[in-house]
């Protein structure tokens, strides 16, 4: 084992507290990061939900939906 004691792997010859600190700011954003995540893609799964209720609460009054319209477009090849 390279330390002799806990107490000693903790210090690491005066370099932990440097060493855990940076552990502890990589778990902090880590765990940051997964509930930002969480969240955003809560927020997704609603706005489609919402977008997909609009969508069916207006297709209901019409009988058929309107067909889509194709316009020709002239390219000149000068």
């Amino acid at each position: 084992m390279a330390f002799d004691s806990f107490t000693a792997f903790i210090a690491m010859e005066g370099h932990g507290p440097y060493v855990w600190a940076c552990y502890g700011v990589f778990f902090l954003l880590v765990a940051a990061m997964m509930v930002w995540s969480w969240r955003r893609h809560q927020a997704v799964l609603k706005s489609c939900r919402r977008v997909h209720e609009t969508a069916d609460d207006s297709g209901r009054g019409s009988a058929q939906p309107t067909p889509a319209t194709f316009t020709r477009v002239k390219v000149s090849q000068d």
